[in-house]
């Protein structure tokens, strides 16, 4: 193989594959990438961790010898970053090893066999639709915080996307880890009617928030089955993210959203969530818990830490119900205002036991609950 390419080409393609590589890796190969040469003049580059794969094309200057090698994802991915600006870097394969040459600086890598190389695949993918880049990336957003992060619970580890029925056809993503919830509805896409329920696991989703950060402005096509998914980003010679799904059920999580709650608290999201982060200063790891004293028209912020003293701070909000008292995790709170960007959030609340349902409005697709701590 031997090919040259740009420098700016090379780096932006292998900053979106090299993430996909584990640091560690038990398997040699899979600290790789895959790089190969075609005689149309394009070069291939495939990264994977066996649960995930990113397959990239990019256009070289030119192509003498098609061929395919597999070298060190990260070193590659540090060398080409320290090259010079505006370089042609050449790439030629021989006896087990790859040089690298751009200006007067010179490299010989190690390299592996391509047919070492584990290629996730695809299968069939019955569903296909396709979702415009920025509302996938909002869905993202407003959804992978809640995340579960405990691995006992692996089926918490991602974001559930389902179709359903609301007062026409929706697809709905959610994410929860047990104590918030996190839920976005969108009109369900041309061609995801009968897809199946699945679950995309956490990586799969930071990796493609990355790659949709260059494409907003283009469409995402979708195809999917029960146990595989394949995103591919920014059209033709774009990348395709191909992942496995997280094999497990996703709890019915419907049951959870409150639809009573008949206590209606009405605040600026930026001075809320301002005032819990102030009076959680002198929160410590056994009090989290920030405590929401409500009264008319007013809520009262107030942390009590025995090591550190007390904080309170009153925000003026519009509340007309009976007034008490209810805990949150002050974390999680912040984690949520920080999804709502108007001058009101809602929050719906109930009783000092109950899961609060947080939004927008009513017409907002982000939906939130979040379970009270006892204070």
């Amino acid at each position: 193989m031997k090919a040259t390419i740009e420098r700016a080409t090379l780096l932006r393609c292998l900053s979106h594959v090299q993430s996909v590589v584990e640091r560690r890796n038990t398997i040699p190969i899979l600290s790789n990438v895959l790089i190969e040469a075609d005689t149309d003049g394009s070069l291939k580059v495939t990264a994977t961790d066996l649960d995930l794969q990113v397959v990239e094309r990019m256009d070289a200057a030119k192509v003498e010898d098609a061929g395919a090698i597999t070298v060190s994802a990260h070193l590659l991915f540090d060398i080409a970053r320290k090259l010079p600006e505006g370089s042609q870097v050449s790439l030629e394969t021989a006896e087990n090893r790859m040089d690298i040459k751009a200006g007067r600086a010179r490299f010989k890598l190690p390299t592996l066999p391509r047919d070492d190389f584990p290629v996730i695949v695809e299968g069939d993918l019955p569903t296909s639709f396709e979702l415009p880049a920025k509302t996938l990336a909002e869905l993202i957003d407003r959804t992978r915080f809640a995340i579960s992060t405990e691995e006992t619970r692996y089926y918490l580890n991602g974001i559930f996307f389902h179709v359903a029925d609301d007062d026409g056809p929706v697809l709905k993503a959610a994410a929860t880890d047990g104590h918030r919830l996190a839920r976005y509805t969108l009109a369900q896409p041309e061609g995801a009617e009968g897809m199946p329920d699945v679950i995309v696991p956490r990586k799969a989703v930071a990796e493609l928030r990355k790659l949709l950060e260059e494409s907003m402005d283009k469409q995402v096509r979708i195809d999917l089955s029960a146990s595989k998914v394949k995103f591919s980003v920014g059209g033709e010679g774009g990348v395709v993210l191909t992942s496995k799904l997280i094999d497990g059920t996703f709890p019915d999580y419907s049951r959870v959203i409150p639809t009573g709650n008949d206590k209606l608290l009405k605040i600026d999201p930026h001075s809320f969530h301002e005032g819990v982060d102030r009076v959680a200063t002198i929160a410590t790891e056994k009090t989290r818990a920030v405590k929401m004293g409500l009264d008319k028209d007013r809520v009262t912020l107030s942390v009590t830490s025995p090591d550190n003293g007390t904080a309170t701070e009153e925000i003026s909000a519009e509340y007309g119900s009976e007034g008490f008292e209810i805990g949150f995790n002050a974390n999680y709170l912040k984690d949520i205002l920080g999804q709502i960007d108007s001058d009101t959030v809602e929050l719906h609340l109930a009783d000092p036991g109950a899961p609060t349902l947080i939004r927008k409005d009513e017409k907002s697709p982000a939906l939130y609950v979040l379970m009270p701590m006892r204070v």
